[in-house]
């Protein structure tokens, strides 16, 4: 039974009259005559009774009919979906945010495409390290992932979303906790909480890199791998940290950031695989750089 033979059964049953039924569907009444009856032929039932002057459904025709109604929507909301997947306007998209993007970027993210790709179900995973990350790119976990950058690895390719400074966060209580603005410097000698040593996080390096150029060497480290966990640790007096500026969005007690006098920054990427974007990745992908530029100073 194919689709087309359903549209026409079901014209000729809601017109019950061959011409008018034919004229609707812009075919030669012998043609939709031909039509009806190979449907009768390869159901072996009779769908209509016909005279002269009448066509009337049979018990059998008014059975089809619901049927017929249900496979042609059906099909349409199968061509209707099969157009959204390939716009992008429908999909499953999985997202992967380094933790200092889980605070500002991932809520953006998520209620814009609610609000203008509600057919796309977006699968959000926060507080990832880079290395966790680009592993979920390769291996198909994430197909889309907002990193901080670093070395190049074949299969992912990135996008710069943007560059932001570093701030120092300070608990409270801190005697630099009132200063509008401090010298990195004026953190030496104090321990620092800070994310994990080698592959495991790109901010790792990048502080010590900055506490070296402002000449000096924390006395002590306490390497945590969240930058909620980092924060909480600051706010109980276990030392201070560098932290991306977003990081700010994450508002606790007993905690201040503080920025930088001098100019200390890291990068933020979109990584994804690549040759292996569907369009609902480009369509989310494409929300991603608007939610970060939107936010980015200029």
């Amino acid at each position: 039974m194919e689709l087309r033979q359903v549209r026409y059964f079901l014209a000729l049953a809601e017109e019950c009259h061959f011409g008018r039924a034919a004229a609707r569907l812009h075919v030669a009444q012998p043609a939709l005559s031909q039509q009806i009856k190979h449907l009768e032929r390869e159901l072996g039932i009779t769908l209509f009774h016909r005279s002269t002057r009448h066509v009337e459904l049979t018990e059998a025709g008014r059975q089809l009919t619901g049927y017929a109604r249900t496979l042609l929507a059906e099909a349409e909301r199968a061509r209707v979906h099969m157009t959204e997947l390939a716009t992008g306007r429908a999909g499953h998209v999985s997202v992967g945010f380094i933790g200092t993007a889980t605070y500002d970027v991932l809520p953006r993210v998520a209620r814009t495409v609610r609000a203008r790709l509600p057919h796309i179900t977006l699968e959000l995973r926060g507080e990832l390290l880079s290395p966790q990350l680009v592993d979920g790119l390769l291996s198909g976990a994430y197909d889309l992932a907002v990193l901080r950058s670093g070395t190049p690895t074949e299969g992912v390719s990135t996008t710069p979303l943007r560059t932001e400074p570093l701030v120092a966060v300070v608990p409270a209580h801190h005697p630099l906790a009132g200063r509008r603005r401090i010298p990195l410097d004026s953190l030496a000698g104090e321990p620092f909480v800070i994310h994990p040593a080698g592959p495991r996080s790109a901010m790792h390096d990048r502080v010590l890199s900055a506490c070296e150029r402002a000449g000096f060497q924390p006395p002590s480290l306490v390497e945590v791998g969240e930058t909620a966990t980092l924060v909480v640790l600051v706010a109980a007096g276990h030392g201070v940290a560098l932290v991306p500026e977003s990081v700010q969005s994450l508002r606790l007690d007993g905690v201040t950031y503080v920025p930088l006098a001098g100019t200390e920054t890291i990068d933020l990427v979109l990584g994804r695989r690549t040759h292996r974007n569907s369009p609902a990745e480009q369509q989310v992908a494409a929300v991603i750089e608007e939610c970060v530029h939107a936010r980015t100073p200029t």
